[in-house]
Parts: structure tokens; C-alpha cells; sequence
């Protein structure tokens, strides 16, 4: 039935996107065969991914829970870099938006983007990524779209993902409800995918070379809902990294932040780098980091449960919220001085995440 496709030597053709024999070539002799592994606990529940929509299996959702969508798109520059590519990235920034919330993940829709030109090798590389990314999450893909746009129009490949997700209904995790007195945490160090795509961008060779830190954060907050109220929100400091995501808070909260500079971890290659090239890791992207806002009489507790998990073994308390009509970051130097962080003014790293 026409040509036949040549995973390993051909490339995007603007048919892939038209919706024709080439469309459904791609989706039968590429993507299907990367996301049916999500669908294996699905597969004897009736599920159909061929029609233009999906219909959720009984079920899937406990009773008395609530759903919670989430939507993240992904325009990375490089496509791969050290410690995973746009495709791990896609999954773990939907799933982690959904985690954040307090909610258990349960299904992604994928949406591409691709320029003509593109290998269909790397193609295939990037949807394999997020196939085992979401297995690894314990989500299932079940629906997807394909657009082509022409040459020099969409740096390879946008990924879009839509989540779906389910919360119990004593978890009211939200930006709005930090409160003076409450502890500040972050579950491990600042700025390493940051640092990550731009060495493999600029093709810095750095003395100690820095992985990107793209993990799903659910099994390491997971945990943390059974604070109760206590736990009062989780955010993942992503585009404008710890910096502009307390800013965000303090705004939602009509709060301040008193931060301690000395207690946020940063690892030595990503010091030296940022020493390097003039950033500050406090506003670099994070794709596998929460920050925690919780009552002062958990903070032990919360910070033994993040250090429990192994993407939680750097975490630290970095500071408190306080009382200021401002909603002020205040940061504490190693010197004995403050600085106020302000939130992230232009984009140091643009198409990052």
C-alpha cells in the first residue's frame, strides 16, 4: 500500500502531516508501535486508540476523586541533550504539573509539531523517549496528533502534551495558601538542566560534564499528601527556575520569602559554569525539583520524606514565608547582606523547555 517507509534512512515529508496514506503510515509504523507499551494495563479493558477520541476505562478514576488536567509544550533547543531529549522532557513537565497539584497521573495526550526535514530516525528516538518515559510514570498514551510545517519553521520538533489526572479530595494543594511562618524546601539542586542544554547547545566541554535532572517528581511527593493540610503547596521550578517560582507564589500567597542563599544546593559544575558564562542558577530551569511550602511543626517531617527518595537526597529547608505587602524574595548572602530576587527579566536561555 504505497511507499513503503524507511525508518532508519528517511525524513519528515509535509504528507506526514496532511492526513493521507503517508499520515497513516507514519502513526501505524512509528508511534503506535513506541506507545502501545503505555496501554498494557489497559489492553483487556476495551480501550480503542484508533478513532478520533478516547474513552476512559471504569474505573480509572477512583470514586470521590477529582480530575485534574494539565497541558505543557516543549520547544527544547537541542533536541538531545545529556541526560534526555524533548521527548522524556514532554512527559515528565505534563506529569509533573499534575504531581505539583497532589493528583495521581493517569493518561497523556501528544500533539507534534515537526519540520520537514526531520529524520525519521530521531523522530522515532524522541517517541521511543516518550513511551518509556510514560511507562515509567505509570500513564498511558492514548491519543496523538501530526503537523508538518516547512523547512526552517519549527526547529525539528514542538511536542505538546495534554495530562489527566486524578486527586483525592482531601488534597487542596494550591499557590494561594503559603502563610507567614511556613518552611520553604527544595528537594535537590538548582540549575543542572539548565546547564545541560546549554553545554550541549554552545558545545562547552565542562570540566565535569552535568546531566539534566527531567525525572517524574510524583513518587517523590506522593509521600508528602499524607502531611493533610499541613502540606500546604508543591511547585516545580521549571522556566525561570527557583527564583521567578517563589516570586509566583508570593504573588498568588500576599506573601514574603526570606530565603537563605547559603542552604540552596548547587552542584560544583553548575556554580563553575554559571561563574563561566555570567548566570545565576537560582533562575535556571529545573525539570526534576520541587520546591515544598509547608507548616513549621512538618518541615523534619517533610524533609525526611524528600531525603528518603532518590531524587530527593540533596533536599534542604532554604527559608520562611513572612509577613510583607510587597511579596518580596528576600535572599540572605553568605556575606551577611540581602538582595531582593525579583522575578526572571527577558530569557537568559531561550527554548529551553
Amino acid at each position: 500500500m504505497g511507499r513503503a517507509l524507511s525508518l532508519s534512512e528517511g525524513r519528515v515529508e509535509l504528507a506526514h502531516g496532511a492526513g493521507g496514506l503517508a499520515t497513516h503510515q507514519l502513526v501505524e509504523a512509528l508511534f503506535l508501535p513506541a506507545f502501545a507499551p503505555t496501554l498494557a494495563a489497559w489492553r483487556d479493558r476495551g480501550v480503542v486508540v484508533d478513532d478520533d477520541g478516547v474513552v476512559l476505562p471504569e474505573g480509572c478514576v477512583p470514586a470521590g476523586h477529582r480530575l485534574v488536567q494539565s497541558v505543557d509544550a516543549h520547544v527544547v533547543s537541542p533536541l538531545f541533550f545529556p541526560g534526555g531529549d524533548i521527548g522524556t522532557l514532554a512527559v515528565h513537565g505534563t506529569v509533573n504539573d499534575l504531581a505539583m497539584m497532589g493528583a495521581t497521573p493517569v493518561s497523556l495526550t501528544v500533539a507534534f509539531v515537526l519540520e520537514e526535514g526531520l529524520p525519521l530516525a530521531e523522530l522515532q528516538r524522541i517517541a521511543r523517549s516518550i513511551g518509556a518515559a510514560a511507562v515509567e510514570a505509570g500513564v498511558a498514551v492514548v491519543a496523538g496528533d501530526t503537523k508538518v510545517v516547512e523547512r526552517g519553521k519549527a526547529d525539528g520538533c514542538f511536542v505538546s502534551v495534554s495530562g489527566l489526572g486524578h486527586v483525592a479530595p482531601d488534597v487542596h494543594l494550591s499557590g494561594r495558601r503559603a502563610r507567614a511562618g511556613d518552611v520553604v524546601l527544595i528537594s535537590g539542586s538548582v540549575g543542572d538542566h539548565g546547564v545541560a542544554v546549554l553545554s550541549r547547545r554552545q558545545g562547552l566541554e565542562l570540566e565535569t560534564p552535568t546531566l539534566s535532572d527531567t525525572a517524574c517528581l510524583f513518587p517523590l511527593v506522593r509521600p508528602l499528601l499524607a502531611l493533610g493540610d499541613r502540606l500546604r503547596l508543591l511547585r516545580d521550578p521549571t522556566r525561570g527556575g527557583l527564583a521567578t517560582t517563589l516570586n509566583e507564589i508570593a504573588w498568588a500567597s500576599g506573601v514574603g520569602f526570606d530565603i537563605d542563599e547559603a542552604a540552596i544546593p548547587v552542584a560544583p559544575a553548575v556554580a563553575g559554569a554559571c561563574e563561566l558564562l555570567g548566570l545565576d542558577p537560582l533562575y535556571l530551569a529545573n525539570e526534576g525539583k520541587a520546591v515544598v511550602v509547608c507548616a513549621p511543626d512538618v518541615a523534619d517531617t517533610a524533609l525526611a520524606l524528600l531525603r528518603n527518595h532518590p531524587l530527593g537526597g540533596s533536599a534542604a529547608v532554604i527559608g520562611r514565608v513572612v509577613d510583607d505587602d510587597t511579596r518580596s524574595v528576600v535572599l540572605r548572602t553568605p556575606l551577611g547582606g540581602t538582595r531582593v530576587l525579583d522575578w526572571l527579566m527577558g530569557d537568559p536561555l531561550p527554548r529551553i523547555c
